[in-house]
């Protein structure tokens, strides 16, 4: 398990707990410089306190260890509960220690690697006081762009980054982290937690991550293996997911919106429905690709269905999508309807209800189905591959 602490890249960063079965080490607090007199002449302790000037400590900054420590034993256990069997370590180690023996199993092994974050919807969990689901959307956001190349997630990482350390607070959000590792089947091998007084409100936090994963060498997905005959299956997105909220806040500032509006449409609050967190379809989409012709997927995130199909593309094919295949959720309508947003822009930042893409054989497709369906994910044809030049291509309407 990893440990760091004290000030970073000049700001102060309170110690933090790593995952299963880790934490981290407390670090001793810096002393404190001491003030320069004018001309740059050291002060001793007595012309300090004849100056007024008194001892600087961690916590006149704004740093409070207590409340980093209370944070750490309060996590314990979330982040326990995401060990693999390849973890090494128990609390105080220096770095996170994930046993790779398992690797010579494959005949080639290719690591593969993401970081992400949840952009300004964490916004939106500090307006609501709600900060424990968060965390799954991270995970989503890394472990899911890891299985789109075929990659089995391994470990993640975590950054948790608060004007101030609120232990609830910061338990709450990692235990949305330690939720997604496990429904990803990857460990919280490491993290750290940090205290930003001045850079960042005391209300105000942020979250990123890193996530690795393995794959054997020729079973990387990706547009190498898309050809025009192709099929290309969605799967259906849980919501917004993590995408597209600086927009939604902009709609939300300029129109009557609420996020404690209980609208009919969405049969609850508005707020309740932006923090439903991301599907997770890492082990879905390895489940498809061990019994099917998987091509590629697309992880549909920002850049909406079209820019991010194109990215698993080769210059030779398009996919001809067809709008008249699902009907997008109501947030959906909600927001464009609110904010007077255009079609071509509502396209372009949201999933619009498709959170996975999945490009398979045409002989598989009945099958990949199949197997989406038994694990629970609602899935259907969206499409085609077709000779062209690379590009996503969206025709028709939605339904209704």
């Amino acid at each position: 398990m990893t440990g760091r602490s004290g000030d970073q890249a000049a700001s102060c960063a309170a110690e933090r707990v790593d995952p299963a079965p880790g934490a981290r080490p407390d670090a001793a607090v810096p002393e404190a410089p001491v003030p320069d007199a004018p001309g740059g002449t050291v002060l001793g302790e007595t012309a300090q306190r004849e100056m007024g000037l008194g001892g600087v400590s961690y916590a006149a900054a704004g740093v409070d260890i207590g409340a980093g420590d209370r944070a750490v034993d309060l996590m314990r256990s979330s982040v326990a509960s995401t060990a693999r069997p390849e973890v090494i370590g128990d609390i105080g180690g220096f770095a996170g220690l994930f046993d790779a023996a398992r690797l010579a199993a494959y005949r080639h092994p290719v690591l593969a690697t993401s970081t992400d974050g949840v952009g300004t919807k964490v916004v939106i969990a500090s307006r609501l006081g709600i900060y424990d689901t968060v965390g799954i959307d991270l995970v989503a956001m890394v472990a899911d762009d890891l299985a789109a190349c075929g990659a089995e997630p391994l470990f993640m990482t975590d950054y948790v980054v608060c004007g101030a350390i609120r232990p609830q607070r910061v338990a709450a959000i990692v235990s949305g982290v330690a939720r997604g590792c496990a429904a990803a089947g990857c460990a919280l091998l490491g993290g750290e937690t940090a205290e930003h007084p001045g850079h960042l409100g005391a209300d105000d936090f942020d979250l990123a991550g890193a996530a690795t994963g393995v794959v054997e060498a020729d079973a990387i997905l990706g547009a190498s293996r898309v050809r025009p005959g192709d099929t290309v299956i969605a799967m259906a997105s849980s919501g917004l997911h993590s995408n597209g909220f600086s927009l939604v806040r902009e709609i939300l500032k300029r129109t009557r919106l609420d996020l404690e509006q209980d609208l009919p449409e969405l049969g609850r609050p508005l707020g309740e429905e932006l923090l439903v967190p991301s599907r997770i379809y890492a082990r879905d989409c390895l489940a498809v690709a061990e019994c099917c012709d998987v091509h590629a997927y697309a992880h549909i995130t920002g850049g909406g269905l079209a820019g991010n199909l194109a990215r698993v593309l080769p210059a030779v094919a398009d996919a001809a999508l067809d709008r008249g295949t699902w009907q997008p959720p109501a947030i959906f309508s909600v927001l464009a309807r609110a904010g007077a947003v255009p079609d071509e822009e509502m396209d372009r930042v949201f999933n619009l209800g498709v959170g996975m893409t999945a490009v398979v054989g045409r002989p598989d497709t009945d099958q990949a189905l199949g197997v989406l369906a038994s694990r629970g994910v609602t899935a259907w044809i969206l499409g085609e591959i077709v000779p062209g030049t690379g590009e996503a291509r969206l025709t028709g309407t939605h339904p209704g």
